[in-house]
């Protein structure tokens, strides 16, 4: 077959864009690839088009991808088009690409060939290690919050002398420190963490230019995928590794950009014709997934960004469905309804594999993992673990067991070290084995310490004081105070919210988030529980039992598929027939977090992700209240709803636009105004909110908003005038 057969039949059934990507030659390639637009098969076909033109031998290509599963999916397709010649190539990660270059020429950096990769856990430990050495205290500088702030230094390509120049605060000066202990207990380890792999990569080239040369030599074209993630020391390795040649393609998609708090930065694609002036832009804008409505109301969305590169999908498909846009009471009455909605799409004909709920945050799982519970609808849970699964919440529930059953021996074990109070393996064992020995329950054994055979002063110290908080909160159950209110005393007392605050991540705040969730169930329990039949009152004991038994029937699984449940961020890469993006209202998505840091873009971006990954049908669903964090508010509906043109939704165009008077939209009942709704405010005027407290009037927006800055944190906060619990002063 000569070349231009070849070639031809690589480009056969691609549209005019993705054969200009395909057939570009060298020099730098920017492929702009909107959502569906097959932007894979525009890669693999790329690569298998430079080796079958003979413009590249196959070891001569280095593509790079994100995750294995990409690397290996992109391998194979590849070697489909090219056949054995792909083994040739390199197909990889960039973190696979770079300990392969690491283990050639490790010695240059004072490593052996042998050095050992550390994963997460490792890392954390060594942290660990370097905070005991230098004495730190663990609870206010958490081992998990120092290796993040490592990290993003890594990430930005400063060690630990640079870092220590840039940083301010105290914990990031105790971080510094660590940091520069950290690095000389890796190397004298021999060992790397991932993101050494990178920040040694782009040593090594910048140390070493015969290494750097060696490579540029090796790799004449270089292809990246989902370039739009990629951080600050990937870009410096791509520029090192092709600025003689220039043959760099990237491909990625500037609106789904979502990682920045993974450090991925947007400029990297904005900026690539800045790095490179002559470079060939490509825009993929056929979409092979969605109907028109569908990627209309994204483009739409995604207009009202100021950072990105102007582009616009369309689709073949047809017009399709109006997007479904619906107000409900509360997150009961929204959950029921989207439960409701999959039942109908199931009794249609449908299946319950080709829908998607997504939610901002994994706390809002549970409202909906309830009802899919309570109406027998199976589900998965991508990305996550179920709500009651959590380790978080079986932490609390565990120390609510042990309050109420002290003969727990497993809830014991799973809370007297968590968080870490110094109470370590050696020091349970005894405790345990003394009160299997004396056949007394563990409670009364923790609670005298001192006559466990062979405990440690310092664990007999560490045992006393968490059996002092023990007790203090059991007095406080047998006082009958509500779960709600326990929950929370328990969270607070026992160090466990503190040491999650302490940890600064991102992760930590999800898990902060879940457990103010739970502390909201045990509020709805105490608010809804009645006296059995049996004439037993509600009580902790019920409380657990409701969940035990909510948790057993959770494993249940009907044979009529199951719905998939995840947040948006999970959402990326995946497509579905129907998709429910539940929770649209300002501070719920866009993340309240978001709108006082000022990334409204990046929410914008992950709103873009979520509607684009449906098919056929997309629901929008928000709430007139919800209880969020242990207290009812009454939100804006989300922005991003509005930025919807209301032609491309089935909701009434008469409707108001504020989310606040929405009684009858959609067939809603009104819902009845909190005492004291109506009243009007002016500028300066002293308010009391019924969760936030006192606070003092300093805007009037249009719509019936009102702005209130708060005395007890100092937050300015937008809210309903007729809605929100909001009263003048005297």
């Amino acid at each position: 077959m000569s070349p231009q057969t070849a070639s031809d039949a690589l480009l056969e059934g691609l549209n005019e864009p993705q054969r200009e990507a395909v057939m570009h030659g060298e020099g730098p390639l920017l492929i702009l690839a909107g959502a569906g637009s097959g932007k894979t098969r525009v890669l693999t076909h790329r690569i298998a088009r430079l080796v079958r033109d003979g413009e590249a031998r196959p070891s001569e290509i280095l593509a790079i991808t994100f995750t294995n599963k990409a690397a290996g999916e992109m391998r194979e397709r590849v070697q489909g088009l090219v056949g054995n010649r792909a083994r040739a190539m390199w197909v990889m990660t960039f973190h696979s690409a770079c300990a392969r270059m690491l283990r050639a020429d490790a010695q240059r950096l004072g490593y052996t060939r042998g050095f050992t990769i550390y994963d997460e856990q490792d890392s954390v430990r060594q942290v660990k290690a370097c905070i005991d050495e230098l004495d730190v205290d663990p609870k206010r500088f958490s081992p998990r919050g120092i290796r993040r702030q490592i990290s993003d230094a890594k990430n930005q390509l400063l060690d630990a002398e640079a870092y220590r120049l840039k940083v301010s605060s105290f914990f990031e000066q105790t971080a510094a420190d660590v940091y520069e202990l950290y690095e000389q207990r890796m190397h004298a380890s021999n060992a790397m963490d991932f993101d050494d792999l990178l920040f040694r990569s782009v040593n090594l080239f910048e140390l070493f230019p015969e290494v750097r040369d060696r490579y540029r030599r090796a790799f004449r074209f270089v292809l990246v995928d989902e370039y739009q993630d990629t951080n600050h020391a990937q870009y410096r390795w791509l520029q090192l590794l092709t600025e003689e040649h220039r043959n760099l393609c990237v491909v990625g998609d500037d609106d789904q950009s979502i990682y920045a708090f993974r450090g991925a930065d947007i400029r990297n694609v904005l900026d690539f014709e800045d790095h490179f002036p002559d470079a060939t832009v490509v825009k993929l804008e056929q979409n092979y997934r969605s109907t028109q409505t569908i990627l209309s109301a994204a483009n739409a969305v995604i207009a009202n960004n100021r950072s990105r590169k102007d582009k616009a999908l369309w689709s073949e498909l047809g017009e399709g469905d109006p997007v479904h846009v619906r107000e409900l009471e509360d997150e009961n009455a929204e959950a029921r309804y989207v439960v409701s909605e999959i039942e109908r799409i199931v009794d249609e004909g449908g299946s319950r594999d080709d829908v998607a709920v997504f939610y901002r945050t994994n706390a809002q799982s549970r409202m909906l993992e309830d009802m899919l519970v309570r109406y027998g609808v199976g589900y998965q849970i991508i990305g996550g673990t179920r709500f009651y699964e959590r380790a978080e919440i079986k932490d609390a529930l565990a120390y609510m067991t042990l309050l109420v059953n002290p003969s727990d021996t497993v809830a014991f074990g799973r809370i007297v070290n968590s968080p870490r109070r110094g109470i370590g393996q050696t020091s349970q064992a005894r405790i345990l084995g003394y009160a299997n020995t004396i056949g007394e329950p563990v409670w009364d054994v923790a609670a005298a310490p001192e006559q466990v055979p062979g405990l440690a002063a310092a664990a007999i110290k560490a045992v006393g004081r968490f059996m002092s908080v023990m007790e203090r909160l059991r007095e406080r159950a047998e006082s009958g105070a509500g779960v709600g209110d326990l929950l929370q005393e328990l969270l607070e007392e026992t160090g466990y919210v503190e040491a999650l605050q302490a940890e600064r991540t991102i992760e930590a705040e999800g898990r902060l988030e879940n457990l103010e969730e739970l502390v909201a169930v045990g509020r709805e329990y105490d608010a809804s529980a009645e006296v059995s039949e049996d004439g037993e009152e509600p009580s902790v004991e019920q409380f657990l039992q409701q969940i035990a038994l909510f948790s057993e029937q959770d494993q249940l699984r009907g044979d009529e598929g199951i719905v998939t449940l995840m947040t948006m961020h999970n959402a990326k890469g995946l497509e579905y027939d129907t998709v429910f993006m539940i929770g649209l209202e300002d501070g719920v998505f866009p993340h309240s977090r978001a709108i006082e840091a000022g990334d409204l873009e990046e929410e914008r971006r992950l709103c873009y992700v979520g509607v684009t990954r449906a098919r056929r049908e997309l629901y929008l669903t928000h709430a007139r209240s919800r209880s969020m964090f242990g207290a009812r508010e009454w939100n804006m509906r989300s922005r991003f709803v509005d930025e919807v043109p209301i032609e491309l939704t089935d909701r009434d165009e008469e409707a108001p636009t504020g989310p606040a008077a929405a009684s009858t939209w959609q067939g809603g009942a009104a819902a009845p105004a909190p005492a004291g709704a109506g009243a009007s405010f002016s500028l300066g005027d002293d308010v009391v909110h019924a969760n936030f407290g006192e606070g003092v009037v300093t805007g009037m927006e249009p719509g019936g908003l009102v702005v209130v800055r708060f005395a007890s944190d100092g937050s300015e906060r937008k809210l309903m005038a007729d809605y929100a619990p909001l009263k003048k002063r005297g």
